[in-house]
């Protein structure tokens, strides 16, 4: 990783949090699995066959799904013991640094396992590295307002206990940087469109205990080393928002991702003055 690049995230604590989560990951597998298996419905529009893939850190749930398909899938990750839970082959490894030589797969799935990293154009332009031209990259990633509200309670019960605060939840990017990152990495035809999962707990409690099954806990560098005290956390979770029924609503948003290799084979959009029609008499219509 070059210097240059900031160190938000502690990708040490990163792995300690996914080892501790791994014998607990299955607690939130039904959210996992829904965020997989919308992500790969994207899979269905696509003509092209896929025979080899890359499991960017799936928690033992997207690699099976690929390799259901038909597809030979590796599956990887941060945490030895989160890569254990994988049935198939699976290789441990920091996802900011890819070991594959170039066009080694035609696939490439990251499904909720990009939000750490610290040079996320630098590990992109790996992935369209390793990807076979005309090769696929799949991802998808919570973008902005997801826990918006527990930040937000956070930060007021610690201002009111103590005068200031600390970083406690991770920074997300909005829809509009992902785009411009699928640009900068040099993938062709590149989009990305929003996705949200709903979810609502029971009590707040419930809504930490799924961050910590899945290895979601706070891992920024300038994270306070010390522990919450239960005072400021009883005042946070009493400012969470609550529905009608006094459960806490909670929306995952997610930024849904695909860009391809860039090959000779892939259509190119038009030049201006090669279009047929002009802007104006497609938006007129017929009279």
């Amino acid at each position: 990783m070059s210097p240059d690049v900031p160190q938000i995230f502690d990708r040490h604590a990163v792995r300690l949090h996914r080892d501790r989560a791994a014998c607990n990951v299955a607690a939130v597998r039904p959210i996992v699995e829904e965020a997989a298996t919308r992500l790969l419905d994207r899979l269905d529009d696509v003509t092209r066959p896929f025979t080899t893939a890359l499991d960017i850190g799936g928690r033992g749930v997207v690699a099976p799904l690929l390799r259901a398909r038909g597809i030979e899938t590796l599956a990887t990750d941060l945490s030895p013991r989160m890569a254990l839970l994988d049935t198939g082959p699976a290789v441990v490894m920091d996802g900011e640094w890819l070991p594959f030589a170039p066009h080694s797969f035609d696939l490439v799935v990251a499904c909720l396992s990009l939000h750490w990293v610290n040079d996320l154009p630098g590990l992109l332009a790996q992935v369209r590295r390793v990807l076979a031209p005309d090769g696929l990259f799949l991802a998808c990633m919570p973008i902005l307002p997801t826990l918006g509200g527990l930040r937000t309670a956070l930060m007021e019960a610690e201002m009111a206990q103590r005068g200031g605060v600390s970083p406690r939840i991770s920074p997300f990017p909005g829809l509009r940087d992902c785009a411009a990152l699928l640009q900068r990495a040099g993938f062709a035809l590149p989009v990305a469109d929003a996705d949200v999962i709903e979810l609502s707990y029971a009590t707040p409690m419930g809504l930490l205990a799924d961050l910590r099954h899945a290895g979601e806990t706070n891992a920024l560098c300038q994270r306070a080393r010390g522990l919450t005290s239960p005072a400021l956390l009883a005042e946070a979770l009493d400012r969470l928002p609550r529905d009608g029924d006094g459960c806490v609503p909670q929306s995952l948003h997610m930024a849904v991702m695909t860009g391809w290799a860039p090959a000779p084979t892939q259509p190119l959009p038009l030049r201006p003055g090669q279009f047929s029609v002009s802007m104006e008499e497609a938006l007129r219509g017929p009279p």
